[in-house]
């Protein structure tokens, strides 16, 4: 995480009609296309906070002629007021909602709260008993001190953004599952605990002692500190090894890695979709889009291929292709390969992650995938092409409204991964053959 400063020079004579800014406003042009917190300042006063998805454009927004009626007459008289902009960079959207609060909470800007206080906007909290609760509570509610409100060990905010707390919460969720609403010791596992979102403590699954460890790493995220969580864990995993608790290697490892790649696609795209008009963008595409197909010749000569659409369009130079090597490689079994491909391409962790997976097949490659996807604590859409027996599309399986907008790149990318593939494997065969 960094922090630098921009100067912004405002033209003293601006006119203060509807169009609050103009041309003689100089709109900084060396901000990173990158997530995290924005601050417009007077001197050394700080008037507003906001997070981004991406501070390049995100900030050059409020630089455009119709910013009073695409956000209001205060944001509009805010950027007049303001000399300077000052950022700090985060991992993750996720990182920068949860420094925004921060900040927020420390600074108290005027532009933030003018017309909300604390009561209006949402918190997190962790509750003060035997196996705490982590809820999302209304400041009116904490403030009022409902008779039937558990005591409060911790609150974390203000958050003004409700939906994107909520969204913000199932990704920390798939890391550290955590109890909110069901009862230690009452011996029948909850429905959060069977979709692996609580660790169970209705039937005794975890102690007290491992459980409130993970309530610790939430609030260390919630603090920020998110590196000595992942110092931590690779402690334990280097512990844990050394007895060979393989498995518990293995569980620490997804979390590190989980971490390291928040994938937080969903607050990605309701921060893109939230442009100044307050509506939402009618046809915002899935940002990457990763097509999966293997292809053998009765089992030999195997081979995997990815494709790749960046915002709708053919990316090759992000295409891979993979030699299948596994237990399988000489087999007729496209799931078992499938796992295979997808799990040596989630090890390259400097290749950018897809917002969308789309394999070649039906339910069980789909299920292949979303199990390998969860194994690694990531949340990403998959859906699969079901192919006729002419090996044409016939229908497609997953999110209906992810496959009603992004019909057409699902088909695409799938035809470029078969395409891809079946490139690869017939090079390999002549190779091998000659």
């Amino acid at each position: 995480m960094g922090s630098k400063g921009i100067i912004l020079w405002i033209n003293p004579y601006v006119n203060t009609s509807p169009c609050y800014t103009n041309s003689m406003t100089k709109v900084p042009k060396n901000l990173p296309d990158k997530p995290g917190v924005y601050f417009f300042k007077k001197g050394s006063k700080t008037l507003y906070i906001g997070k981004a998805a991406s501070l390049r454009s995100r900030v050059r927004s409020y630089f455009s002629n119709d910013i009073v009626f695409k956000r209001s007459a205060a944001i509009g008289k805010m950027v007049l007021e303001a000399t300077k902009v000052d950022y700090k960079v985060t991992d993750s959207v996720l990182e920068a909602l949860i420094l925004e609060a921060e900040l927020i909470k420390k600074h108290k800007p005027y532009y933030n709260v003018r017309e909300k206080d604390d009561r209006s906007f949402n918190f997190v909290v962790i509750t003060d008993e035997e196996y705490p609760r982590v809820l999302v509570m209304r400041g009116k509610k904490l403030l009022l001190k409902y008779i039937e409100q558990p005591p409060t060990l911790l609150t974390y905010g203000p958050f003004p953004h409700g939906a994107e707390l909520r969204e913000a919460l199932k990704i920390i969720r798939r890391i550290f599952p955590y109890r909110d609403k069901c009862l230690p010791g009452v011996g029948k596992l909850c429905f959060n605990a069977q979709i692996g979102l609580c660790p169970g403590v209705c039937v005794g699954a975890m102690s007290r002692k491992e459980y409130l460890r993970y309530i610790r790493n939430i609030e260390l995220f919630f603090k920020g500190k998110k590196s000595k969580i992942v110092r931590d864990f690779t402690r334990q995993m280097k512990r844990v090894a050394k007895i060979q608790d393989f498995e518990k290697a293995a569980s620490l490892r997804n979390k590190i890695f989980a971490l390291k790649h928040l994938n937080d696609v969903a607050l990605l795209k309701r921060n893109l979709r939230s442009d100044l008009s307050g509506s939402p963008r009618s046809n915002l595409g899935v940002l990457r889009i990763e097509a999966y197909d293997i292809a053998h010749i009765g089992g030999a000569y195997g081979v995997g291929a990815m494709s790749v659409l960046v915002d709708g369009e053919v990316d090759k130079n992000e295409y891979r292709k993979f030699k299948l090597r596994g237990v399988y490689a000489n087999h007729v079994n496209d799931t078992k390969n499938l796992k295979e491909v997808l799990g040596r391409r989630f090890k390259h962790t400097k290749w950018p992650s897809p917002d969308l997976i789309v394999v070649d097949g039906a339910l069980p490659q789909m299920n292949v995938a979303e199990s390998l996807i969860r194994e690694l604590g990531l949340a990403i859409a998959i859906v699969a092409v079901v192919k006729d027996e002419k090996h044409k599309p016939k229908n497609i399986l997953g999110n209906s409204k992810i496959i009603h907008d992004h019909h057409h790149e699902i088909l695409l990318a799938n035809s470029e991964a078969h395409r891809f593939a079946k490139s690869y494997h017939i090079k390999l065969r002549s190779k091998m053959i000659k």
